[in-house]
C-alpha cells in the first residue's frame, strides 16, 4: 500500500516536473525571466501588481524596472508551479521516512530533496544576478535532473518491470548515449542563456558555411563577470555563432549515438527501441524547425519538452541495462 501511494505521488511528480521545465523554456523565451524583479514575491507581493495603488506601490519599490503585467505573471505561474513541485517532494521524502521500515527507496528521495532546495536557490540567483548565464543553465540542469530522479523512483517502484528486454551487452553504448544526451542538454541551456537560438539563420550550413567564421573562446567563456543585465544576452555575435554551431554539433553526435543505439534495441526486440528513435526524431526536427522558422514560440517551447522526453527514455533504458535483475535473456 506504502509502495502503491508512493509511486502515485511520484508519478504526479514527473508530470508536473515536465510542466515546470516547460513553463521555465516558455518564460525564458518570451524575455520574462526578470518579470519580477525580486524573489519569491513580484515587486514585493506575492502575487503581480495590477491595480494602479499596487503598481505604483511596486515601481517605488523598483523605480528601474517597470511593470509589465504580462511578463510578470508567467514568471510567478513558473514559481507557482515550482512551489508545489517542491512542496511534493517534502511530501514524498516524510512519507518515505515515515516507512522506512518498508521496503521502499530511502536515500533517493533525499537527496532528491536536497537537489530540490537547491533549485530553489538557484530560481533566486536566476533573479538577483539578472539572467547570469551559468546560474541559468544551472538552473535548467537541476530542473532536468530533478524530473530524472522523479521518474527514476517510479522505475524503482516498479515501473516498466514487464516491459519486454532486449538483449544485455549495451551498456557501454548506453551510458554513453546517456552522457551525450546530458552534455547535449546543458549546451541547449547554454544557447538559450546566452541568447544564441538566432545566431544562424540558415541549416545545415551558418551563415553559408559550414565552419563560419566564430569566437570560440568568447562563446564559452564560463568565467563572466557577475553584475550586469543579461536580459537579451551580452555576447557579440561570433561567441553567438560559436555557441549554436557546437550545439549543432552536439545535435548531430546524438543523433548518431542515440540512433545507433535506438536501432540496436529494435533488432533486438526490446520494446524501447521504437519510442527512443520516434522522440530522437521528433526532437532533431524541432531543432532544424527552430531555425528554418526564426524560433517561432510553440516549436522552441515543445523542443525543450521532447529534450525533457529524450532524457527520460535515456534514463529508462539506462536504468535497466544497469540493474540486472530487470534483464532477462
Amino acid at each position: 500500500m506504502v509502495r502503491k501511494r508512493l509511486l502515485f505521488l511520484c508519478a504526479s511528480g514527473v508530470a508536473l516536473a515536465i510542466v515546470v521545465v516547460v513553463l521555465g523554456a516558455f518564460t525564458r523565451l518570451v524575455d520574462a525571466g526578470l518579470g519580477c524583479p525580486d524573489w519569491p514575491g513580484c515587486y514585493g507581493f506575492l502575487t503581480v501588481p495590477e491595480t494602479p495603488q499596487e503598481v505604483g506601490i511596486a515601481e517605488a519599490r523598483f523605480p528601474d524596472v517597470p511593470v509589465e503585467a504580462d511578463k510578470a505573471w508567467w514568471e510567478m505561474i513558473h514559481r507557482y508551479f515550482a512551489a508545489m513541485l517542491g512542496f511534493l517532494v517534502v511530501v514524498i521524502v516524510g512519507l518515505v521516512v515515515a516507512n522506512r521500515r518498508a521496503d521502499v527507496p530511502l536515500k533517493l528521495p533525499i537527496f532528491l530533496l536536497a537537489l530540490v532546495i537547491t533549485q530553489g536557490a538557484f530560481g533566486a540567483w536566476t533573479v538577483t544576478l539578472k539572467l547570469w548565464p551559468q546560474v541559468v543553465t544551472a538552473h535548467l540542469l537541476g530542473g532536468f535532473a530533478t524530473l530524472s530522479l522523479l521518474w527514476l523512483m517510479c522505475l524503482r517502484l516498479g515501473v516498466g518491470v514487464g516491459w519486454r528486454v532486449g538483449r544485455t551487452g549495451l551498456s557501454p553504448h548506453i551510458g554513453f548515449g546517456l552522457a551525450v544526451v546530458i552534455v547535449q542538454i546543458a549546451l541547449g541551456g547554454w544557447v538559450t542563456s546566452n541568447y544564441a537560438a538566432l545566431a544562424c539563420g540558415d541549416f545545415p550550413t551558418c551563415h553559408g558555411s559550414f565552419w563560419p567564421q566564430m569566437n570560440l573562446a568568447a562563446g564559452f567563456n564560463f568565467m563572466q563577470s557577475v553584475g550586469p543585465n543579461y536580459l537579451g544576452g551580452m555576447l557579440d555575435s561570433e561567441a553567438r555563432v560559436a555557441i549554436q554551431v557546437v550545439h549543432r554539433a552536439g545535435a548531430g553526435l546524438v543523433l548518431i549515438v542515440v540512433g545507433a543505439l535506438a536501432v540496436r534495441l529494435i533488432r533486438s526486440g526490446d520494446v524501447l527501441g521504437w519510442p527512443l528513435a520516434g522522440i530522437l526524431a521528433g526532437q532533431i526536427c524541432l531543432g532544424i524547425g527552430n531555425v528554418i522558422w526564426l524560433l517561432p514560440l510553440g516549436v522552441a517551447t515543445l523542443h525543450n519538452a521532447v529534450g525533457a522526453l529524450l532524457l527520460l527514455a535515456m534514463v529508462t533504458v539506462s536504468y535497466r541495462a544497469f540493474r540486472k535483475e530487470l534483464i532477462v535473456e
